[in-house]
């Protein structure tokens, strides 16, 4: 199915998938979803997730040690398409996982489970060809990272193979909560928008109901990843799943509720 936004800004969110445990990741997704998260990137875990701060990389861990594994994301897609079906589902992962899966077998099983579209951090667009035939052989969306570094060549040739929407990053650097969005991001969104008429979502740093509201300014979507999952790490195992729905209530009432008055 086509990844939609129906509201703006649409909302995509991040989980680990394994964290705290795959019963408790099932129940999170099932929450975010129905507390209104658009799209679901399903984060599969890995040992050296070098574009990831340390909230990230801890989740990992903790999803290692419980054995998750490319299949596993794979199996809880197949389930959340059966019990949500309109929901948008993202495979996000780096590409180690799914080279050892096979990348043929890999987007077969995909296919089959349902997802829309794969985000693999570390596939750059220059080096993507064979990965792009796969995908589109399964009818899976490539969604690419587009950096304010990134040259307008390379944004022209990102814009030129994405389907789904186009993911640009609000800053340089590793994943992770801060403070304020800086204005390479719209600067980025501004650029991108002469390459491709496909949604923009935002992330890297989106983390509380001002930034979801100051995305939504200018792109179409913002991508919630490590504060969900601090969220679910403060949480356990028990009140994750709820923890995880009072979070995305939040962004999304507090973010239209109008500034207070100056005094």
């Amino acid at each position: 199915m086509p990844i939609q936004f129906p509201e703006k800004p649409g909302l995509v969110v991040y989980f680990t998938v394994g964290d705290p445990d795959l019963a408790t990741t099932h129940s999170i997704a099932l929450a975010a979803i129905d507390a209104g998260a658009d799209v679901l990137e399903l984060g599969v875990p890995f040992s050296d997730p070098l574009a990831d701060g340390p909230v990230i990389q801890r989740a990992s861990e903790r999803a290692l040690r419980n054995g998750t594994r490319l299949r596993d994301v794979l199996e809880l897609a197949a389930a959340l398409r059966v019990e949500r079906p309109e929901s948008g589902l993202i495979v996000f992962s780096y590409y180690n996982p799914i080279l050892r899966f096979g990348l043929e077998e890999f987007c077969a099983a995909a296919e089959q489970a349902g997802v829309d579209g794969v985000l693999v951090t570390d596939m750059i667009v220059d080096e993507a060809t064979d990965y792009l035939q796969a995908l589109h052989r399964h009818r899976l969306a490539p969604i690419f990272l587009a950096a304010p570094t990134s040259p307008d060549e390379r944004l022209a040739r990102i814009g030129a193979v994405s389907r789904g929407f186009v993911y640009a990053i609000s800053r340089v650097g590793i994943t992770g909560a801060q403070k304020s969005l800086t204005e390479d991001a719209e600067q980025l969104v501004r650029r991108l928008r002469r390459f491709t008429q496909l949604p923009i979502a935002v992330g890297f740093g989106i983390s509380n109901p001002e930034h979801f509201a100051a995305v939504g300014e200018f792109a179409d979507a913002a991508v919630v990843g490590s504060a969900i999952v601090a969220a679910i790490e403060r949480a356990g195992p028990k009140d994750a799943p709820h923890a995880i729905a009072r979070f995305i209530q939040g962004l999304r009432r507090d973010s239209r509720e109008p500034a207070a008055p100056a005094r």
